[in-house]
Protein backbone atom coordinates (compact mmCIF):
# COMPACT_ATOMS: atom_id res chain seq x y z
CA UNK A 1 0.00 0.00 0.00
CA UNK A 2 1.46 3.50 -1.18
CA UNK A 3 0.72 6.84 0.96
CA UNK A 4 1.15 9.73 0.04
CA UNK A 5 4.33 11.71 1.17
CA UNK A 6 1.52 14.64 2.89
CA UNK A 7 0.02 12.28 5.02
CA UNK A 8 3.67 10.34 5.91
CA UNK A 9 4.93 13.99 6.73
CA UNK A 10 1.85 14.92 8.89
CA UNK A 11 2.28 11.49 11.06
CA UNK A 12 6.18 11.80 11.64
CA UNK A 13 6.81 13.53 14.99
CA UNK A 14 8.84 16.15 14.56
CA UNK A 15 12.34 16.25 16.61
CA UNK A 16 10.89 18.63 19.58
CA UNK A 17 8.43 16.06 20.68
CA UNK A 18 10.80 13.27 20.61
CA UNK A 19 13.32 15.93 23.13
CA UNK A 20 10.70 16.72 25.18
CA UNK A 21 8.60 13.35 25.29
CA UNK A 22 12.12 11.61 26.59
CA UNK A 23 12.70 14.25 29.11
CA UNK A 24 9.10 13.47 30.39
CA UNK A 25 9.64 9.69 30.51
CA UNK A 26 13.28 10.29 32.44
CA UNK A 27 11.74 12.54 35.08
CA UNK A 28 8.43 10.66 35.85
CA UNK A 29 10.82 7.36 35.79
CA UNK A 30 12.91 9.49 38.69
CA UNK A 31 9.53 10.81 40.09
CA UNK A 32 8.59 6.76 40.41
CA UNK A 33 11.79 5.71 42.03
CA UNK A 34 11.90 8.48 44.30
CA UNK A 35 8.57 7.43 45.12
CA UNK A 36 9.37 3.59 45.59
CA UNK A 37 12.16 4.47 48.31
CA UNK A 38 10.02 6.60 50.42
CA UNK A 39 7.62 3.67 50.36
CA UNK A 40 10.27 1.42 51.21
CA UNK A 41 11.97 3.51 54.04
CA UNK A 42 8.34 3.64 55.84
CA UNK A 43 7.89 -0.13 55.40
CA UNK A 44 11.29 -0.29 57.48
CA UNK A 45 11.20 2.27 60.10
CA UNK A 46 7.86 0.39 60.89
CA UNK A 47 9.44 -3.09 61.25
CA UNK A 48 12.37 -1.26 62.84
CA UNK A 49 9.53 0.21 65.28
CA UNK A 50 7.78 -3.07 65.59
CA UNK A 51 10.75 -4.88 67.05
CA UNK A 52 12.76 -3.85 70.52
CA UNK A 53 16.30 -3.48 70.03
CA UNK A 54 18.13 -5.21 72.11
CA UNK A 55 19.30 -3.68 75.95
CA UNK A 56 22.73 -4.91 75.63
CA UNK A 57 22.76 -2.55 72.16
CA UNK A 58 21.72 0.57 73.77
CA UNK A 59 23.85 -0.04 76.70
CA UNK A 60 27.17 -0.42 74.69
CA UNK A 61 27.01 2.58 72.49
CA UNK A 62 27.36 4.90 75.23
CA UNK A 63 30.37 2.85 76.48
CA UNK A 64 32.44 2.95 73.07
CA UNK A 65 32.56 6.72 73.24
CA UNK A 66 34.88 7.26 76.53
CA UNK A 67 36.74 4.58 75.70
CA UNK A 68 39.18 6.27 72.89
CA UNK A 69 42.67 6.89 73.67
CA UNK A 70 44.93 9.70 73.28
CA UNK A 71 47.01 9.42 70.47
CA UNK A 72 50.72 7.79 71.02
CA UNK A 73 53.54 9.60 70.12
CA UNK A 74 55.22 8.68 67.41
CA UNK A 75 58.83 7.33 67.78
CA UNK A 76 60.40 7.79 64.07
CA UNK A 77 57.93 10.58 62.66
CA UNK A 78 60.57 12.63 60.87
CA UNK A 79 62.07 9.57 58.77
CA UNK A 80 58.00 8.68 57.63
CA UNK A 81 57.40 12.26 57.12
CA UNK A 82 60.61 11.86 54.63
CA UNK A 83 59.28 8.94 53.03
CA UNK A 84 55.97 10.18 52.32
CA UNK A 85 57.26 13.43 50.99
CA UNK A 86 59.61 11.71 48.84
CA UNK A 87 56.65 9.47 47.20
CA UNK A 88 54.76 12.64 46.90
CA UNK A 89 57.19 14.20 44.86
CA UNK A 90 57.78 11.38 43.03
CA UNK A 91 54.29 11.32 41.93
CA UNK A 92 53.71 14.73 41.64
CA UNK A 93 57.50 15.18 39.61
CA UNK A 94 58.61 17.67 41.40
CA UNK A 95 62.05 18.33 43.39
CA UNK A 96 61.29 16.97 47.01
CA UNK A 97 62.59 20.70 48.04
CA UNK A 98 59.30 22.43 46.53
CA UNK A 99 57.28 20.36 49.25
CA UNK A 100 56.57 22.15 52.55
CA UNK A 101 54.64 19.91 54.95
CA UNK A 102 52.22 21.80 57.17
CA UNK A 103 50.30 19.28 59.44
CA UNK A 104 51.31 15.37 59.78
CA UNK A 105 48.71 13.60 61.65
CA UNK A 106 48.54 9.60 62.50
CA UNK A 107 44.81 8.39 61.46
Amino acid sequence: MHFPSALLEAVEPSNLFVVVFGICTVFVGLVCIILIIELMTFICRKFEKASPAPAAKQAAAPAAAPAAKAPAAIENRGEIVAAVCAAVAEELGTDISALRVVSFKKL
